[in-house]
């Protein structure tokens, strides 16, 4: 299993060039079965790491690309009267109901749209003119957005940013894997390299496997006490926080810690575990103040800062 999991890492590591800690952000969301916000400027692959996950693996893939004038039924789907009997309404499913959803440049639809995600994200199933529908078991919202070209977006609320397990951000390459992706994309213009595909009930197995991964009572302590200092800061905290992390921050972070260890071939949590994935769980669950925003202060450097004050015990 891990190693059908590994050589999807580095299929994926092949397809999207530099962005090693996007691809592991992916993975730990497969297992730990979370959404993930893709945030990056204009060309950095957001939607090409989305498609490549989806053909590494035999799921089905829908797409919405997010515009103003999209509706909630764009999104889960709508019911139509049958042409025999009008009475009888026939369900339309949208492109919802699919394994993974690519929800391209989600923060340009107006909320009403973004709220018709929440259900799906949250209970996995959406309602319908009064009837319940379920999603796939294997399922998940990649959604990206552009950090940059705010006029005509819509920011995301905080309650649909709290149902992303992970936040990453997606940057520039450097000089050398440039290079390699332009190397790479000129290579696939002259002929298309077959894809190994690996089984969704790997990545379901995975899910079962990491509920074996022991957490510590001192692990679970440091994880809580570092969401609660984000809610009573001290400090440049103070300065920095305006609302700190929600419980489901508390959750987000014991779950892909235990993944990250599954993934690092450990069976026990540590702290290396939780200080790598509480940037992406817990960075997008914060509400920074003018302040910080006036001293050009991010959520990295509101994460450093955290581990430097709460110790481990």
């Amino acid at each position: 299993m891990k190693q059908k999991l590994e050589s999807l890492k580095q299929q994926l590591q092949q397809q999207v060039v530099g962005q090693n800690h996007v691809v592991e952000g992916l993975l730990i969301a497969l297992i730990a079965n979370g959404h993930v916000l893709l945030e990056g400027l204009p060309g950095t692959a957001k939607t090409r790491t989305v498609k490549a996950l989806a053909a590494a693996m035999t799921v089905d893939m829908g797409r919405i690309q997010f515009t103003p004038d999209l509706m909630p039924a764009d999104v889960v789907g709508y019911e139509v009267a049958q042409a025999d009997n009008a009475m009888e309404m026939t369900f339309v499913p949208g492109p919802v109901f699919n394994n993974i959803l690519l929800a391209d440049e989600i923060n340009r639809a107006p909320p009403k749209v973004q709220s018709a995600l929440l259900e799906a994200m949250e209970e996995r199933q959406v309602t319908v003119g009064g009837r319940t529908h379920a999603v796939p078991e294997l399922f998940l919202v990649m959604a990206t957005e552009n950090p940059i070209e705010q006029e005509g977006t819509y920011p995301l609320p905080e309650a649909q940013l709290d149902r992303f397990l992970l936040k990453i951000n997606v940057g520039y390459l450097d000089k050398a894997d440039e290079l390699l992706m332009l190397q790479l994309v000129k290579g696939e213009e002259k002929s298309i390299a077959p894809v190994e595909t690996i089984d969704p009930q790997v990545i379901l197995d995975a899910r079962k496997a990491i509920t074996e991964v022991y957490c510590s009572e001192n692990m679970e302590q440091y994880i809580v006490e570092l969401v609660t200092a984000t809610r009573h800061p001290t400090g440049k905290l103070a300065e920095w926080i305006a609302i700190g992390g929600s419980p489901r921050a508390t959750i987000a972070i014991e779950k892909c810690a235990r993944a990250h260890a599954w993934l690092e071939d450990k069976e026990f949590v540590d702290p290396d575990d939780v200080r790598a994935v509480l940037l992406p769980t817990l960075g997008h669950r914060l509400t920074l103040s003018f302040q910080a925003s006036a001293q050009k202060i991010d959520e990295p450097a509101v994460i450093a800062e955290l581990l430097q004050q709460v110790p481990v015990r």
